[in-house]
């Protein structure tokens, strides 16, 4: 069984240019080594955008040494990106773009969200990369509803989609570069479920939406329950419906040196990346 070690809580909310209203439960800047190899978890939403003649969101703009992990629930966000790679995300759909050793992209709400408006509620994961792939090829992973397989927990506990790793013995359609597991858990009212978690990972179980209890600690709405990385299972209690996004990945025990959306293992691969940067060696985006 595995120990809660803290409940993290987000730390205020801001906006991610005009489009990302979004909370933060952690980032590489506080407890970067208690959450390898997870780096920034920002909650978007829940929000209700009104119509509009232009689309909202962030424009070009530059990562290194890492992953990004967007997965939408409402409201749909269209990405484009240096390697020529991107897409249109909707409910249900992920998109997993590897900036690894440079990639400028930009995301804005789709063209038809954009002129309907509407409900929107995403999360956006930073993965970390090992030192040795922090310089490989970037690239983008676009995966549809259809793609992620879904198992029913017992008990009629609920239903669990499968992102990345496995569960079950069903494994996710993502491609990670070290071990990792993502799953979406939906939770019934009163649900009692036990999840076998790796030893040895870091766990983290964020709650989206409901509420639940672990042991005698409780956990709501943009809350995530850490664990200790010793011990495999968790059992935990929906006390209503309840939304869930359970991260384990083995930790990297690597030096984590950031700034702004670079992160790497040393002052000198920032610096170095910032040159690159400024020199154009990240491609462009097409027009």
């Amino acid at each position: 069984m595995k120990k809660i070690e803290k409940v993290l809580q987000a730390q205020g909310g801001h906006w991610v240019g005009d489009g990302f209203p979004v909370r933060s439960l952690f980032s590489y800047d506080r407890e970067a080594q208690e959450n390898s190899p997870f780096l920034l978890f920002d909650y978007a939403g829940p929000y209700n955008f009104p119509p509009a003649t232009t689309p909202r969101g962030v424009g070009q703009h530059p990562h290194r040494g890492f992953e990004t992990v967007t997965i939408a629930y409402e409201g749909e966000v269209s990405h484009r990106d240096s390697t020529g790679g991107g897409g249109t995300i909707r409910p249900g759909d992920v998109q997993w773009m590897t900036a690894a050793g440079g990639i400028i992209h930009e995301e804005f709400h789709s063209p038809a969200f954009t002129k309907t408006g509407g409900p929107f509620r995403m999360v956006q994961l930073w993965v970390n990369l090992p030192q040795k792939d922090k310089m490989s090829k970037a690239g983008y992973q676009g995966i549809t509803s259809d793609d992620i397989p879904v198992v029913e927990l017992a008990n009629g506990a609920g239903k669990a989609r499968i992102i990345a790793g496995d569960f079950a013995g069903v494994h996710g359609p993502a491609r990670t570069f070290s071990p990792i597991n993502l799953w979406d858990v939906k939770l019934n009212r009163d649900a009692e479920v036990t999840l076998d978690l790796p030893e040895g990972h870091t766990a983290l179980i964020a709650v989206l939406t409901g509420h639940v209890t672990v042991g005698d600690t409780g956990a709501g709405e943009a809350e995530i329950i850490r664990f200790a990385r010793e011990g495999s299972d968790v059992t935990l209690r929906a006390d209503g419906d309840s939304q869930l996004l359970v991260l384990t990945g083995e930790p990297l025990n690597e030096p984590v040196f950031g700034y702004g959306p670079f992160v790497m293992t040393s002052e000198a691969e920032i610096r170095q990346a910032v040159i690159d940067f400024n020199s154009g060696r990240f491609g462009q985006v097409g027009a």
